[in-house]
């Protein structure tokens, strides 16, 4: 299996079911919380390795119980840590869970992976260079993520840029991306166009193309996927795996198994539906890396078509 390196952050999750958010200077009572292992590249790595990928994660680490619980889940799921350990506290999250709808709001404290510096990057270019696919996001610092798409890009490793949270980039940096992965918010960040359905997803599409990303993908959640490579608009739908319980990591889910099925050779377009598969099957589940599914489910989802 050709390897997958992800590069991202990890953090301890604390989720809080209610019934809504508190206003300012108001306390309510929450439903549940919980505590367990989250970041969107720990999430993606776990994805992909549940998947069925070879997966190395790329991080900067404290010393400290959050720092254990990473590389515990990790080992679980089949996760090399090449990354490095520091005197710096692990961060966390704070996950916000509609307990009526299961939708989420989050804070993201990142932690000693907010120090992530592009030379770290340079020290993990071996790792980068070995990989059929480099996947990272932006919530280790933006100029860290740059660099880490240059060395891969340098390598001939495929990329795959997954724009959340949401911010504007330069067009150098999407240029370095050979696929790109918004949601319907991280789009409009990018591109200055509501998404609302397939006909703005393919407008948002194209004008990331125009501005150097090599092919896009944006994740449309119930509604599927929307992928333009090659001058070619598909729309991929959703697939049913049975009630959403919570949509944390969904995306997350996504990008974790695009990055694997692409390792093992799949054309763009049966990747896409891996992926779908992979989120839909994740939304059945509580929690974010607690909730990637392994291969066998995502399988079996695919033969139901």
């Amino acid at each position: 299996m050709a390897r997958i390196v992800v590069l991202g952050i990890f953090v301890a999750d604390a989720t809080y079911r209610a019934q809504r958010l508190p206003r300012m200077g108001e306390t309510v009572l929450g439903d549940a919380f919980s505590l367990g292992p989250g970041g969107k590249g720990s999430n993606q790595a776990v994805a992909a390795a549940r998947a069925g990928g070879d997966v190395a994660m790329l991080t900067r680490l404290g010393r400290d119980p959050f720092a254990d619980m990473a590389l515990d889940v990790w080992a679980q799921a089949g996760v090399a840590f090449a990354g490095t350990r520091h005197d710096i506290p692990t961060g966390s999250a704070f996950i916000f869970v509609d307990s009526a709808s299961g939708d989420n709001a989050i804070i993201v404290a990142p932690g000693v992976a907010a120090t992530i510096e592009p030379s770290d990057l340079d020290g993990w270019a071996d790792e980068i260079a070995k990989a059929a696919v480099f996947v990272t996001q932006l919530e280790q610092p933006q100029r860290a993520a740059q660099r880490g798409l240059e060395i891969a890009r340098n390598a001939g490793v495929r990329t795959i840029l997954n724009p959340a949270p949401g911010a504007d980039l330069p067009d150098a940096m999407l240029a370095l991306a050979d696929i790109v992965t918004p949601n319907e918010t991280e789009a409009e960040a990018l591109t200055g166009i509501a998404v609302t359905g397939i006909d703005s997803a393919e407008r948002a599409a194209r004008r990331l193309i125009e501005r150097g990303a090599g092919a896009v993908i944006v994740t449309l959640g119930a509604n599927g996927a929307l992928c333009h490579a090659d001058g070619t608009t598909t729309h991929i739908v959703a697939l049913s795996a049975g009630p959403v319980v919570e949509t944390t990591g969904a995306g997350d889910a996504f990008n974790g198994g695009l990055a694997t099925a692409l390792s093992e050779g799949l054309p763009l377009d049966r990747a896409v539906r891996f992926a779908n598969a992979t989120a839909a099957l994740s939304v059945t589940q509580a929690g974010a890396a607690a909730s990637m599914p392994p291969r066998a489910r995502i399988d079996a989802l695919l033969a139901r078509g």
